[in-house]
């Protein structure tokens, strides 16, 4: 009776729930740590990224009461400049916008990504039609789970560009959101979005190279070390995850530019960028190859620490939890 098929289904439906859950935890805090650490770098090279001339706000104080005055300054061009007028201008505190809805959406946006890709990648190898861990079970993987989280995450990141570029006075998150719905409906908070589905592909190459280094190194590993478990392990799988993410960025980087133009607004109100191919070819005529690799450099120095900061979190939180099992 112990060993019916009905138990057996039992406890594989709930090893397959205790997975997720680890899988959900482990994602969750993984991006928050990443994301917290790196965000004066998510706020630079969002600057830089958009077409959105810059100004800083202050106040003179004149007789009784203090009258706001309005004082523009060029778009900066690098990351020392950009990080000095946002110091200089809007003071330390800016470096931090946005991180409110950063960090509400990179909780469960991490959780719903690692937790489906993981699903989605033991179901693909399961499937009988596909190869067990071959870059196409990576590959849909990766593609099933960035169109998910894109999806379900789109309205806190388009709060969050708007955020992180607006630079007058102290803006509240609710205040944005009250915004972006008064001015343009639901669809608002879906800005960018296609840009994000072609983002998709950055998560796939990513992926793809990122478990290909990891299955290198355990087959270096059982060769040289036995397959023994050892501090080193973390290490190997910051390297793995740095290197593959910066291939990854390079690759794909233009369409970060262009959702970022998609989502930002327009200081007179009117929409310059409508769709993903019209934004494409608009900074690419206007504004030629550096236009569309604006903030690389920023992106790179952000992503590499960030995405190794959350992947070790990631795989030792899955390691820690797994063994307490």
């Amino acid at each position: 009776m112990r060993n019916s098929p009905f138990n057996s289904l039992r406890r594989n439906t709930m090893a397959s729930s205790q997975s997720t859950f680890v899988h959900l935890i482990a994602g969750g805090v993984a991006g928050t740590v990443g994301s917290s650490l790196t965000c004066p770098l998510e706020v630079v090279k969002t600057r830089l990224q958009s077409s959105v001339t810059t100004f800083h706000a202050t106040t003179c104080v004149s007789g009784v009461g203090t009258v706001p005055i309005q004082v523009s300054y060029q778009k900066p061009t690098g990351i020392l400049m950009c990080l000095k007028n946002i110091i200089q201008y809007e003071g330390v505190p800016a470096l931090f916008r946005g991180l409110g809805p950063t960090l509400i959406g990179v909780a469960p946006s991490r959780a719903i990504y690692f937790s489906f890709y993981a699903t989605a990648k033991n179901k693909f190898n399961r499937s009988g039609w596909l190869v067990p861990e071959s870059k196409m079970v990576h590959m849909m993987s990766a593609c099933s789970a960035g169109l998910l989280t894109s999806t379900a995450t789109s309205p806190l990141w388009v709060c969050k560009t708007r955020l992180q570029l607006y630079n007058g006075r102290r803006q509240r998150l609710w205040r944005v959101i009250f915004s972006i719905y008064q001015k343009e409906g639901i669809r608002g908070y879906y800005r960018g979005l296609s840009a994000s589905y072609v983002g998709v592909t950055e998560t796939c190459i990513h992926f793809v190279i990122y478990e290909h280094i990891k299955s290198k190194l355990r087959v270096h590993k059982l060769q040289t070390r036995g397959g023994q478990k050892s501090a080193f392990d973390f290490v190997e799988f910051m390297l793995a995850a740095a290197t593959s993410k910066t291939i990854a960025s390079i690759v794909a980087y233009p369409h970060e530019v262009v959702r970022t133009r998609l989502r930002q607004q327009e200081s007179d109100g009117t929409r310059r960028y409508h769709s993903f191919f019209q934004t494409l070819k608009k900074i690419a005529l206007e504004e030629g190859r550096r236009g569309l690799y604006s903030g690389l450099g920023t992106q790179l120095i952000r992503q590499i620490p960030n995405t190794a900061l959350v992947f070790l979190t990631y795989e030792a939180i899955v390691s820690f939890l797994c063994k307490e099992d």
